[in-house]
């Protein structure tokens, strides 16, 4: 199938899903306007929520986005991921994240035809770190607890693994071959105190960033998440 043709079943699968699908589920939602939402998430690809500008792009109540969102997690379309709140006595950010689940879909709600408009495109690194958040959270399984951890002062950690027994994994996800720490994660990591600090990157070499941070392929971290998960 060649880019084209594949773009063309994406979008076709995704009008058929909203103006077919849903409303024989029951809610009686106008397509275009979840369409609409969906394409925002797209182009806000793990970002924070901000439910209040939603709303006003939509012309709709800040509870309508809420009603709207709520339906897209339940119908495995978009994810939400918590904001991870210990008690460290600083001031967190609280609003969860939000990630078009399906990398595919989430290029063709932007009408990115192929590799290169993805590469050129601002989402390019979004569309990656969800990626890898999708993969790694079906290899884990059920018993993990995923977060995020972010305070208002640039600590920030992209995704926490919270197993069983109250051991963390910090996992860090980058686009570049020649991923680097930042300053943000060191201070994550010192109110967390993880198990692990691992770096996610798309390659495959394993090798340290630091004392306690390990740069990892996704496949290989995958398969280590399946093993803790049934562990």
């Amino acid at each position: 199938m060649d880019d084209a043709i594949s773009l063309r079943w994406r979008q076709d699968f995704i009008r058929t899903y909203l103006e077919r699908d849903i409303p024989q589920l029951g809610p009686r939602i106008p397509a275009e306007t979840l369409r609409r939402l969906w394409t925002m998430f797209a182009h806000h690809q793990g970002g924070l929520l901000n439910a209040a500008q939603l709303a006003r792009g939509l012309g709709v109540s800040g509870a309508t986005i809420a009603h709207y969102l709520d339906l897209m997690v339940d119908l495995l379309l978009v994810r939400r991921l918590a904001p991870r709140l210990p008690n460290v006595g600083k001031r967190m950010v609280r609003s969860p994240k939000v990630y078009v689940r399906d990398s595919g879909l989430l290029h063709a709600l932007l009408g990115l035809a192929d590799k290169e408009a993805v590469l050129g495109h601002p989402v390019a690194g979004p569309s990656w770190e969800g990626m890898a958040i999708e993969n790694l959270l079906a290899a884990a399984g059920p018993q993990v607890q995923a977060s995020f951890y972010r305070t208002s002062h640039g600590a920030e950690i992209d995704l926490v693994l919270g197993w069983p027994g109250g051991r963390d994994w910090a996992v860090e996800i980058k686009r570049s071959l020649a991923p680097t720490v930042e300053r943000g994660l060191h201070a994550a990591l010192a109110d967390l105190k993880p198990e692990r600090t691992l770096v996610v990157y798309p390659a495959e070499e394993r090798y340290r960033l630091g004392p306690s941070i390990e740069a990892i392929g996704l496949a290989e971290l995958c398969e280590q998440a399946r093993v803790q998960g049934v562990g």
